[in-house]
């Protein structure tokens, strides 16, 4: 499929394309002309469109098959690009001196007749922004502005980490792919809310707590959902990231029927990481999902992951991918 180009524009297929200057050049163009681009971040691959293009973001929506109520984080080129979307108190400055480019989302409120299509928001009163730390995704911002990217699949289902998984999990509704290689966090951007009570953990995820506390000089509190019911911040859902098979945590062993994802001393059918190391199997979580997904077993098992450091993301995605399907 690599280099098979059609019109990429309303999501038809022109293939994989590698992220030099012709491939992003590409992408641009079809950004600009209302189409959606599947792109490499250092968390995991987005699904990108013009923030301020409704029908294209839209378009996100409908290729992910993704809830209306579950809001898109913005992906900006930098503070400067961000403060003419969002207000930005000193606390959330703090935190984009200390963390961005990076895999730190901030959940702040946008400034009024900000250029941004309502479906980004899902009816919220805020926008989840971040700068992303990856040449290709800051190439595409740097030519098509401002993109409303969440990640490249099927919605509630394994998130992408190789341009191969968005093939497999979207297939023709994404219009172009661009392959920047395997990511290198391999989980999802952290997201937090600063409040007059202090900043909330909404999602964990590459960016630590621990690294978030050291540089706030305070504790971060707990993530919460809103009164309702509803999520406040995009991967909040209960069921999410999630293989065909149900998942089982907490396995130091596995049944005949299971494929077992290791972690440390338990060696599993594959592992996370062998030596213990929770950025090596930050990595490859979701890899890993996908090889089980596809290993013919009816079921998944994983080996315990400490619940610290990225520890604490990894076991939000698998609680997640273990939750009752609705």
């Amino acid at each position: 499929m690599k280099d098979k180009r059609r019109n990429a524009v309303a999501g038809s297929v022109t293939g994989i394309i590698a992220a030099d200057a012709a491939g992003i050049a590409a992408a641009v163009a079809c950004l600009n002309a209302g189409g959606i681009v599947a792109a490499p971040t250092e968390t995991v691959y987005g699904l990108a469109a013009r923030a301020g293009d409704a029908a294209a973001v839209a378009r996100i929506y409908a290729a992910k098959g993704r809830p209306s109520f579950n809001p898109l984080i913005v992906h900006v080129s930098g503070v400067a690009q961000a403060a003419d979307l969002v207000e930005i108190d000193a606390v959330s400055a703090r935190l984009m001196a200390a963390f961005w480019p990076g895999a730190l989302t901030l959940v702040l409120p946008p400034q009024p007749g900000a250029a941004v299509a309502g479906l980004v928001t899902a009816g919220l009163q805020t926008l989840a922004l971040r700068c992303p730390a990856h040449p290709a995704m800051q190439a595409l911002i740097a030519g098509a502005g401002p993109l409303a990217a969440p990640s490249a699949n099927a919605s509630g289902h394994i998130s992408s980490t190789t341009a191969a998984h968005v093939a497999a999990s979207l297939g023709d509704a994404v219009g172009m792919i661009i392959d920047g290689g395997p990511c290198l966090a391999g989980v999802e951007s952290t997201i937090v809310m600063a409040g007059p009570q202090g900043v909330r953990l909404l999602r964990p995820g590459a960016v630590t707590v621990e690294a978030i506390e050291a540089v706030l000089g305070t504790p971060v509190l707990a993530a919460t959902t809103r009164d309702d019911g509803t999520v406040a911040a995009p991967g909040m859902m209960a069921s999410h990231y999630a293989p065909r098979q149900p998942v089982r945590m907490e396995a130091l062993t596995a049944l005949r029927h299971e494929f077992h994802i290791g972690f440390g001393a338990v060696a599993g059918d594959a592992s996370l990481s062998p030596g213990g190391d929770l950025v090596e199997a930050a990595a490859r979580l979701f890899d890993l999902l996908h090889t089980a997904e596809a290993s013919g077993r009816s079921a998944i098992a994983v080996a315990p992951v400490p619940a610290q450091g990225l520890g604490l993301a990894i076991n939000d995605r698998l609680r997640r991918a273990a939750a009752p399907r609705g």
